[in-house]
């Protein structure tokens, strides 16, 4: 008797507790319709999103879906539930305008998590908001002027011969080239050496630290992902939690490298050009007006400085490493505009008397075709997000989006729209030619957002690309090797729009 009354009144419990737990997500999905905005139908429990820990798909290709539906409805924009959070999701790019510019004010913050305490390397600039950043921002903009980038160019050239003697290799021998692996130690060697001013030794060393937890650190498994969900849906409790988004052993590498290089610094009183000094110039200055840091010491701390140097090196190496894979399968596709690019590279640096300058490439324009192009097609960064700071009425229609709530910008769907990009599967350069270009709205393409969060170091990304397929194209000639599994597929857990898998090449010398 005493065990039936336990387990009914424990059937009770359990069911009272689903029930609430029902009525409670019916009564938050209730959220856009009660504010008149078109949503997509949710279901419980994650919304219109699908389990993290079974997805399969990249995320970006979910809100492509959400983007698609609505654009076929006619909406110009909609609502659409994260878990437990309603989220805003613009279509039209008149909308999205106002949100990343116009009406920026709005719309400052990305809303994306950090933990100052117990994850200081994630309090960084891509991530913060409200004059923290906009101190920040100030502060470091001067890093990456057309001056800087002409500055710190050599060390890109620099990085080119062990690109070039890895690739050498594969040709010797003849086997086929994992050409993400290899533009990513480039990428690695450059960003490594204008971060921190080290040599990461990615090249001659396989298990090289810098490569190890670089790459960690994109690697989503099942319960980062969870995590990650959690941070979004409940920001507030995983920083009481401790949640951090950086694995701890990634933290404590990259904590050491730049509080070694500051003591090496400081001891040896040297001086280097490079982001890192601009920071190390920083320390001792004030970031902005007392409402910078609520009153206290706005001078750069340590941790400060250690993040900033973080996201240089991880948004710099995966982004411009995934760009260049891209670029060279396509153009491993298409010899024909292989060929094209390689006359272009062969013409340009005939002018500069066979090198590879700051202004050799400038002047490579079907270059930048190309990589436009890659960036439409493939956007590394296929998603981002804003944070609205304080009640936003939308233009033309009676709808508030309240303060608090998430915005979604779905680069990736924006840049296979058919209406900007007819046959948006097609692999095609010319859409960017200056005549094509200004037949579009300004806002199809922005694989670098836009506005006054517009990535900060959008050119130096590109300048990294353009040398390194540079470099490759004008030595070698690349095919698509029969290991690669074609079409490709994009890998489903990864934080940036990666293939699913290597890409090989057959890489031939001209």
């Amino acid at each position: 008797m005493v065990f039936g009354y336990i387990l009914g009144n424990t059937i009770y419990l359990l069911v009272t507790l689903l029930i609430a737990i029902f009525a409670y997500y019916k009564w938050i999905y209730q959220y856009w319709q009660k504010r008149n905005l078109p949503f997509l139908e949710p279901s419980i429990p994650y919304g219109n999103t699908t389990n993290p820990r079974n997805r399969k798909e990249h995320i970006s290709l979910q809100l492509k879906h959400f983007y698609d539906e609505m654009k076929a409805k006619g909406w110009k924009h909609g609502g659409i539930y994260m878990v437990l959070s309603p989220a805003y999701l613009v279509v039209d790019l008149d909308y999205l305008k106002n949100v990343m510019t116009k009406d920026f004010q709005y719309f400052t913050d990305r809303g994306r998590y950090y933990n100052e305490k117990d994850d200081p390397l994630s309090a960084h600039l891509f991530a913060l908001g409200g004059y923290k950043w906009r101190n920040l921002r100030t502060k470091l903009t001067p890093t990456f002027t057309s001056g800087k980038m002409k500055m710190m160019f050599q060390t890109l050239v620099d990085c080119a011969p062990d690109l070039l003697a890895k690739v050498d290799f594969h040709r010797v021998n003849k086997t086929p080239i994992d050409i993400k692996e290899t533009v990513s130690c480039f990428t690695l060697n450059i960003i490594g050496s204008c971060a921190f001013g080290l040599d990461c030794n990615t090249f001659k060393e396989e298990n090289s630290p810098f490569k190890k937890y670089g790459q960690k650190f994109f690697v989503m498994d099942k319960y980062r992902l969870m995590m990650r969900m959690f941070m979004i849906v409940f920001p507030n409790a995983a920083k009481k939690l401790g949640v951090k988004i950086t694995p701890s052993d990634v933290s404590e590498f990259f904590l050491t490298v730049v509080k070694d290089t500051l003591d090496y610094r400081a001891k040896n009183n040297y001086i280097r050009r490079d982001f890192l000094q601009l920071l190390i110039d920083l320390k001792s200055d004030k970031l902005g007006d007392k409402n910078g840091y609520n009153g206290n010491d706005n001078s750069l701390t340590f941790e400060e400085i250690a993040a900033q140097c973080f996201v240089f090196f991880i948004a710099g190496f995966e982004t411009s490493a995934s760009t260049m894979t891209f670029a060279l399968y396509e153009l491993s596709r298409n010899q024909k505009m292989q060929d094209k690019v390689r006359r272009e590279v062969d013409t340009i640096l005939a002018k500069y008397d066979g090198k590879i300058t700051y202004e050799a490439i400038q002047d490579m324009k079907y270059m930048d075709m190309v990589i436009n192009e890659t960036l439409r097609k493939y956007p590394p960064v296929s998603h981002i997000t804003r944070r609205c700071v304080k009640d936003y009425k939308t233009p033309d229609k009676d709808v508030v989006i309240e303060k608090g709530t998430m915005v979604f910008i779905p680069i990736l769907a924006i840049h296979h729209d058919e209406e900007y990009y007819p046959e948006p599967e097609k692999f095609e350069p010319e859409r960017f030619t200056e005549e094509n270009r200004s037949k579009r709205h300004p806002y199809a393409h922005i694989p670098f957002g836009e506005g006054p969060r517009i990535c900060i170091g959008a050119r130096f990304g590109m300048m990294q690309s353009k040398v390194g397929l540079t470099t490759l194209l004008k030595n070698y000639k690349f095919t698509v090797n029969g290991k690669t599994v074609e079409p490709l597929k994009m890998n489903a857990q990864a934080s940036v729009l990666v293939a699913d898998g290597e890409i090989w090449l057959n890489v031939d010398k001209i």
